[in-house]
């Protein structure tokens, strides 16, 4: 390319002056040969650089693409910057919103609550639903009660096995070492090992039994508490905004007004529904309580009336029996203890 260049710079026409004259062709030669160095010294097209200034001038006008490279990488760095400067920036006002209803719903939460204290606000009230909660906890609190009780039987009653077992292995060394009163200390430590099996298999039906209470007690029926609670902060926050929404009505109607009894109806209609779903969940978890309660209860009573009839009647057939009934297993001695790992 730079070849036909040249030809086509070496058959140019050298322009004449309008008398014919041609006294500048020295200058023309000179610029014809200027023109040829040019074109065989001028800068390679695949070079990666650009050139400022006159041809013949020094490099100070060359600018390395390396910079150029340098900047642009500056430049999508500081992109990239600014994208996460601005996810943060939207981060942080998503939390400040957050923040800010919770505020806000609090402070109408806590309004209502002092209202009805000082009997100033109105409440919603289920009186039906409000007995049925009521009575389960009085439940709840005669339940624990008993577990109570069982769990104070259960280790007087392993203190007294223990105490027989005792008592039985030092009738027994007395017996070897009193031949006098050898068929003596024999019975009674027979009769004490009889007592203390007897007892151990009591002991596996009322723990049984301390275990069905503390199920119902501390699982069923609280989880249903909890569900309880739920719906109670739910009531609170429907009457509040339900309040809110009152006093908006009767304010003024103007435009600004407006819009905020609109807003509030919404939240009114979503705090509402939150509502009566609760109170439904809370009426089906009181209802199918009540027949697991009446289910686990009639099993337990039946368990501990017969192991305790038949342990104070001396009837060890009949215990046993009662332990395969309730498909009952007795711990092998020595399993109350925890293992190395469970007491890690």
């Amino acid at each position: 390319m730079a070849d036909s260049m040249m030809s086509k710079a070496a058959t140019m026409e050298i322009p004449i002056s309008s008398n014919g004259d041609s006294r500048n062709l020295a200058e023309d030669d000179s610029l014809e040969q200027d023109l040829q160095q040019v074109m065989v010294s001028g800068p390679n097209l695949n070079e990666t650089s650009i050139v400022s200034g006159g041809y013949g001038g020094t490099t100070e006008g060359i600018i390395p693409t390396s910079s150029i490279k340098g900047s642009n990488m500056d430049y999508v760095g500081s992109n990239s910057s600014m994208a996460a400067e601005e996810a943060t920036r939207g981060v942080a006002v998503e939390k400040f919103d957050i923040m800010k209803k919770w505020g806000l719903n609090t402070y109408k939460c806590t309004k209502q609550m002092i209202s009805e204290r000082f009997g100033r606000g109105s409440r919603t009230v289920d009186l039906e639903l409000e007995a049925q909660i009521e009575v389960l906890r009085e439940t709840k609190r005669k339940y624990e009660n008993v577990l109570r009780l069982a769990r104070a039987l259960t280790n007087h009653f392993y203190s007294m096995v223990q105490t027989q077992h005792a008592l039985g292995d030092t009738f027994a060394d007395l017996s070897q070492k009193s031949p006098e009163l050898r068929d003596e200390f024999g019975y009674n430590a027979e009769t004490q090992k009889l007592l203390c099996k007897n007892g151990e298999t009591l002991l596996g039906a009322i723990n049984f039994f301390v275990s069905s209470i503390n199920t119902l007690v501390n699982k069923t029926m609280e989880d249903t508490l909890m569900t309880i609670k739920m719906y109670e902060n739910a009531r609170l926050e429907f009457d509040a905004y339900r309040a809110d929404l009152e006093e908006l009505n009767m304010g003024p109607r103007d435009a600004v007004t407006m819009a905020r009894i609109e807003a509030a109806q919404q939240q009114y209609q979503i705090h509402k529904d939150k509502y009566e779903r609760l109170r439904s969940d809370v009426t089906i978890k009181i209802k199918f309580l009540e027949e697991n309660k009446v289910k686990v209860m009639h099993k337990q009573l039946l368990l501990f009336h017969n192991a305790i009839s038949a342990y104070f009647a001396g009837n060890q057939q009949q215990l046993e029996q009662t332990l395969k009934q309730f498909n009952i297993k007795l711990k092998p001695p020595g399993a109350d203890k925890p293992s190395w790992l469970e007491e890690q």
